[in-house]
């Protein structure tokens, strides 16, 4: 089986290099799709030897949907610039590529995110598993915000050994800037699909997930790093339904 690795990228000079060397020797192909680079990402790609392609901005999933339709593999394996194989996971593609497996298997890496130098090991973000390795062709993206893998036809899941390394915030503040982007554009999300909300939302449900995932999720256990992701997720939480109430009281 052949496998072409597939990335979106858009000003991604201080991961991009080391995402590629996580690839080399596992895949027989990256292909890079750029949105408008204004730093070294072209760059270091080209020297690399991929296949780097720009394309205009048409959301996560166009965007991908569109790198993937570039792939020569047999198998696809999506990966964002911010990610890289871990040892353990190289070994395990590469055995899975020595074998022949059927077309209607999807493997799922398992995430372990970096946060601010930190590997975060609960607050709901590990385990993690995503979908990122298909036979081509079998399966799109869909989703405006958070891009979601649909599949024609019934597929078998697989996991794979080892961490999918994710290198998500390199400051807190980065990480606040990001959240609140995205709470804006999944309270917009919300709302076109005719969600509403209340007031008590707005405070009811930021503390509920701060309890869930710093509590239940076991968040303490993170130190100091796991008590920020758990506070930065209520506050994105508040902001996405403070934006949702404001959307229908304006409108």
């Amino acid at each position: 089986m052949t496998i072409s690795a597939v990335i979106i990228t858009q000003n991604e000079e201080r991961n991009i290099g080391r995402c590629l060397e996580s690839l080399r020797g596992v895949v027989d192909e990256v292909v890079v799709v750029d949105s408008g680079s204004k730093d070294g990402t072209e760059e270091i790609c080209r020297k690399a030897g991929v296949r780097f392609e720009h394309h205009d901005w048409e959301g996560f999933a166009g965007q991908k949907n569109y790198a993937d339709s570039l792939a020569s593999g047999e198998w696809i394996l999506s990966i964002d610039a911010d990610e890289a194989l871990s040892p353990e996971l190289r070994r395990s593609i590469l055995a899975i590529k020595a074998g022949s497996p059927t077309d209607n298997i999807v493997f799922s890496f398992n995430r372990l995110t970096n946060y601010c130098g930190h590997w975060i090991r609960h607050c709901g973000w590990h385990p993690d598993w995503c979908m990122r390795m298909w036979r081509k062709g079998k399966a799109h993206w869909e989703g405006l915000i958070h891009e979601e893998l649909r599949f024609d036809g019934a597929v078998q899941h697989e996991r794979m050994s080892g961490d999918l390394y994710h290198y998500s915030y390199y400051t807190v503040g980065e990480h606040l800037q990001r959240q609140s982007k995205y709470a804006t554009l999944c309270a917009e999300e919300y709302y076109q699909r005719g969600k509403r909300c209340g007031v008590a939302a707005i405070v009811l449900r930021p503390a509920w997930t701060f309890f869930r995932n710093y509590f239940l999720r076991l968040g303490f256990l993170d130190g100091w790093a796991g008590f920020v992701v758990c506070k930065v997720s209520a506050m994105y939480t508040m902001t996405k339904y403070a934006t949702l109430f404001k959307l229908k009281i304006e409108n």
